[in-house]
């Protein structure tokens, strides 16, 4: 039962109801509102299957009143300052289905909203993927899943989840007469947080073939709720005959400028001092940095990839969209960054770029292709 609360003068209270002190009667809400004098006394519970709003006014309660809310609702409900209010707090004001807390009225105007959890962006529970990994970051405990390949993102919880997104790594120039050839660039790297209620597809995207820019790595159709789906960019191709630049790594292709197509998903190239065989080519650009020049013994190294070890706390080391080495003509090829191909060395053939880091394919005799791209997922365990 629930006490008779706010007590009267000379009410007399039964055992059953002075035990149920604490237990105050539920007052249920299917529609936004805003709060009264009395709703301290009660507890407020939206169920809403659309995004609510609870609003708190001016000079309705008194310092030290408690206002206890919750959402049970599939819909957002937000609780909100009415004019001249002030509603401060450490978390969020946007309620998930389940989550709730209170108001402390501090003074006429100004409360402090203690969440009790289940947040509107708090993170959800995902499952899908190749791997299933236990990960800790900054002492917080995540779930990664790794997308190795096309698949399915199961949304078992609404909530947010944090990616790290690589696309295909451009490929490698070919040989062609006594040409030099710029290494592939690697694919592009996004990483985001999102908010998430259905299940998503993660593509993958493929590495380039020879001479090619590599493939789209993306999450679900053109926008993912009201958010812009993020997409990677495929890696450049690295130049040929008489192309002696890198791919730009994050969709460059090459060109004489050297420039990154996607700003903030790569690097640019490297380029080649000039044609003949007597000068190497640049390399192709990485994640973190531009390839390369070639130099008129050797073509230039891969820019560099982007480590993993940030986002998934050290459980894994390796890099990803290391950019491919440029090759030099009857001489010696560059290195490829890390995951990047390269070393072919004169007429001999590139090295594909390593599959599932995004890295971009060494030059040299037919190029070589690009690695595909790779997805992680992490959200809090």
């Amino acid at each position: 039962m629930t006490t008779p609360f706010p007590f009267v003068a000379a009410a007399t209270l039964t055992a059953q109801q002075l035990n149920d002190i604490q237990n105050l009667p539920i007052s249920d809400k299917t529609v936004s509102y805003v709060l009264i004098a009395g709703d301290e006394t009660k507890r407020t519970i939206m169920n809403s299957a659309s995004a609510t709003t609870i609003t708190v006014n001016n000079s309705l309660f008194t310092v030290g009143d408690v206002i206890q809310l919750a959402n049970k609702g599939a819909g957002t409900c937000t609780v909100t300052a009415g004019a001249g209010v002030t509603v401060n707090t450490s978390s969020s004001l946007a309620l998930a289905q389940y989550g709730g807390g209170y108001l402390l009225c501090l003074s006429a105007s100004t409360f402090t909203f203690f969440s009790g959890g289940a947040s509107a962006f708090a993170y959800g529970i995902f499952t899908g993927g190749d791997v299933s990994t236990a990960i800790t970051v900054g002492g917080i405990s995540y779930t990664m899943l790794t997308f190795n390949n096309t698949g399915t993102l199961t949304c078992t919880k609404a909530g947010l989840i944090d990616v790290l997104m690589v696309a295909g790594g451009g490929g490698g120039g070919s040989w062609s007469s006594t040409a030099n050839q710029g290494g592939g660039g690697g694919g592009g790297v996004i990483t985001s947080t999102l908010y998430l209620t259905a299940n998503q597809t993660i593509t993958i995207g493929a590495g380039g073939a020879a001479q090619a820019r590599g493939g789209e790595t993306y999450l679900g159709s053109a926008t993912v709720g009201s958010q812009i789906a993020p997409v990677a960019v495929g890696g450049g191709a690295g130049g040929n005959g008489n192309q002696n630049t890198g791919g730009s790594s994050g969709g460059g292709q090459n060109n004489a400028a050297s420039v990154a197509l996607i700003t903030g998903q790569g690097s640019a190239s490297g380029s080649g001092p000039g044609l003949g065989d007597g000068n190497g080519a640049g390399g192709g650009g990485g994640a973190t940095a531009v390839g390369g020049n070639g130099t008129a013994s050797v073509g230039g190294v891969g820019g560099a990839g982007l480590g993993l070890t940030t986002f998934t706390g050290g459980t894994l080391t390796s890099s990803v969209s290391g950019g491919g080495g440029g090759n030099r003509y009857s001489g010696s090829s560059g290195a490829g960054g890390v995951g990047g191909g390269g070393l072919a060395g004169g007429t001999g053939a590139g090295t594909a770029g390593t599959a599932n880091t995004g890295g971009g394919g060494g030059a040299g005799n037919g190029g070589a292709a690009g690695g595909k791209g790779v997805v992680y997922v992490r959200f809090k365990a």
